[in-house]
This record gives C-alpha cells, sequence and structure tokens, in this order.
C-alpha cells in the first residue's frame, strides 16, 4: 500500500460528510461541478479518448463529479465535460507507473508539469461528452478563465448546458 491509501484516508477522515468518495456521491442529485482549464492538445485527447488521466498539482478541496471542459488559447471555449471516476494521489513516480498507460503525454512532460513536487494527482476521467456547440465562458457562465479550476453553481451550469447540447 502506498502513500496515495495514507492520503485518501486522511482526507476522508478529514471530511465532515458522510459522502467522502466520488463514486457515492456521483449518486446523489445534486453533482458538484468544476470548471478546468485544459490545453488544446490534451482536451482533443480527452475527447479522442486517448488521455483517460488529468493531472493536477494541486487538487479539489471538494468532491468533484464532473468536470467541465474549457480548452484554453487559441480555442478559448467550453468544449464539453467528463465524469470524474476516482482522483489519485501518490508520489510523482509513482503516478507515472500506476498512469503511463493512458497518460495522453509523454514521460518528460509529465516529469517537467511535476518538477519539483513530491506528490501529485491524477483525475480519472470516466464517460465524456464533447457539446454540440462550444460555449463562451463569460457569455453562459459569467467567468474569466481559471488558471487551473473553479467549482461552478449549478444554476450556471444547467443554463449553459442546455445551450451545448
Amino acid at each position: 500500500m502506498g502513500l496515495s491509501a495514507t492520503v485518501t484516508r486522511s482526507r476522508a477522515a478529514l471530511s465532515k460528510s458522510p459522502k467522502s468518495s466520488s463514486q457515492r456521491s456521483s449518486r446523489s442529485p445534486k453533482r458538484t461541478r468544476a470548471l478546468l482549464s485544459i490545453r488544446p492538445p490534451y482536451s482533443d485527447a480527452i475527447f479522442r479518448g486517448d488521455k483517460r488521466f488529468e493531472f493536477r498539482r494541486a487538487i479539489f478541496r471538494r468532491t468533484v463529479n464532473v468536470v467541465v471542459v474549457y480548452t484554453t488559447s487559441p480555442i478559448s471555449r467550453v468544449v464539453g465535460e467528463f465524469e470524474v471516476e476516482s482522483v489519485i494521489t501518490d508520489t510523482i513516480e509513482a503516478l507515472w507507473e500506476r498512469t503511463r498507460h493512458s497518460a495522453g503525454i509523454d514521460r518528460q512532460r509529465f516529469f517537467g508539469y511535476f518538477a519539483g513536487r513530491k506528490t501529485g494527482h491524477a483525475i480519472v476521467i470516466g464517460a465524456v461528452r464533447r457539446y454540440r456547440r462550444s460555449l463562451d465562458l463569460s457569455n453562459e457562465f459569467g467567468l474569466r478563465a481559471p488558471q487551473s479550476f473553479v467549482y461552478l453553481r449549478s444554476t450556471k451550469v444547467r443554463n449553459a448546458h442546455r445551450l451545448a447540447i
């Protein structure tokens, strides 16, 4: 058992909510969504199914069920979403070993991204859905592009979601 099991248990123990796992909370009617900024080659790979993990140096404090994908410049649009199956937290070396088969990124870029870090996070990508029509972040969500991610209010997501499908 590696570091990830310890970290996962610690976070669950600190949680005041009885629903500490993504799987259990995904059954609840109120789903937590976060908007992530992702560069175009990586968002394309996610929607093609080549990238099954989204890597992050810092991860959500809340349980997130759905990630809404904002593709950064030059696209600068919200293009789709994916279900969060789980989040893996581990040492950088162990994280690479666990995810390299579907990382959607080569070893050099992976270790460059995590340079100077002892641990990293991989969001395990579940079902993906590309929107029929991409959305303008400012007009549809009233937001500016986040550096990493931002939690979304359900009313903004519901209204924007109707426009995309």
